[in-house]
């Protein structure tokens, strides 16, 4: 949207509060209900997508009253931004908003773990996004591979970084793409992985574009992934550990998230395949020897993706009560027991090429 756009939807959200005090009423706020039930899978589109559920924040509920001063500090913050056309990190927005209340022993806020949730709150209930508020979080997330990315008049030939990558910020709308010849994406969990497919050469002995999430991928990652799938066509594949936690980083990325699922349209990628880690694999390629017992607090996130709506393919089920029966998950480095090259020589040129991938 435009500035004033935002400005003007920002000014609304303020009206409101203040016609609500002139009225003599507590003032509220509708605020969607970003929880379990109130998330739909879209099987159609195969995106999670944010219901039409919401809940009240009232100043005179003194068990809401601090989020409310809190979301409307937040709220002017990022009015003054957009003005002045400046962009402030989320935690540079909390440091700037952190201060002792007048005549009280209380600060407005006494941690990031506060102003960040509300953030999201705002963006939701001003249907905008967090980028289009003028805020950023730290970059998270490396690229290398056949693509040249024009940023702000500049030309990053994304092949020629050595083994570096580029960094990927947490606003990726200004890049444009030239020079793409690559045939497809990997996006790979672990940033020791992707290390190790950079010292060998994988993306251009392959051809493709790797990206690296370094676990749960930030929202610039999510983005840029995106964008490189739908703006240019390229096919995305998915290359985790083997455990609840990478498949749910995995669904992150291809369906959207829980918290972020009014989001999902544009940070989703529904078209991702997901190669590895499998638990055929361990039979498969004789990993037996380097897998790792599941802890209790994996079995617990084994039975939670099991409920979910959107892990409910036969192939995924498959892979998760395989999990829970064997009692092991599998790391991406666990391919190395064969020898440093075969996970950028054999494991993954095999699979991709005969399409043994997930949905």
């Amino acid at each position: 949207m435009e500035r004033d756009q935002i400005i003007k939807r920002i000014d609304e959200l303020g009206n409101s509060i203040m016609k609500e005090i002139d009225n003599m009423e507590s003032p509220r706020m509708s605020i969607p209900q970003r929880n379990l039930n109130n998330i739909k899978f879209n099987k159609a589109k195969n995106l999670l997508e944010l219901g039409d559920k919401k809940s009240s924040r009232s100043f005179m509920n003194i068990a809401h009253s601090k989020k409310f001063m809190q979301t409307v500090l937040i709220a002017g913050k990022c009015k003054e931004l957009v003005e002045r056309n400046k962009t402030a990190s989320i935690r540079e927005l909390y440091y700037q908003l952190k201060h002792a209340i007048t005549d009280s022993k209380e600060n407005t806020f006494d941690d990031q773990s506060e102003s960040d949730p509300l953030i999201v709150d705002l963006e939701t209930m001003l249907r905008t996004l967090r980028e289009e508020l003028h805020l950023k979080a730290d970059d998270k997330g490396t690229l290398i591979g056949n693509i040249v990315i024009e940023d702000s008049g500049d030309f990053i030939d994304c092949s020629r970084l050595g083994r570096s990558g580029l960094s990927i910020p947490s606003i990726v709308e200004h890049y444009k793409f030239h020079d793409v010849k690559a045939d497809y994406v990997l996006v790979i969990e672990t940033g020791a992985m992707f290390d190790r497919l950079v010292e060998e050469k994988y993306q251009q002995k392959n051809n493709c574009i790797m990206v690296s999430t370094k676990g749960q991928a930030a929202r610039g990652c999510r983005r840029l992934v995106h964008r490189l799938n739908h703006d240019l066509g390229l096919p995305v594949i998915m290359f985790s550990d083997g455990d609840p936690w990478g498949y749910y980083i995995y669904s992150v990325m291809k369906a959207g998230s829980m918290a972020l699922a009014h989001e999902s349209r544009r940070l989703g990628t529904p078209q991702m395949k997901f190669v590895g880690m499998t638990m055929d694999d361990i039979d498969t390629y004789d990993l037996q020897k380097v897998t790792e017992k599941l802890k209790d607090i994996d079995k617990k996130r084994i039975s939670e993706l099991l409920r979910y709506p959107w892990f409910q393919k036969k192939e995924w089920v498959k892979q998760l009560n395989l999990m829970s029966e064997k009692g092991l998950r599998i790391e991406q480095q666990a391919l190395a027991s064969k020898s440093l090259e075969f996970v950028a020589e054999e494991y993954l040129p095999q699979k991709i090429e005969k399409s043994q991938l997930l949905p």
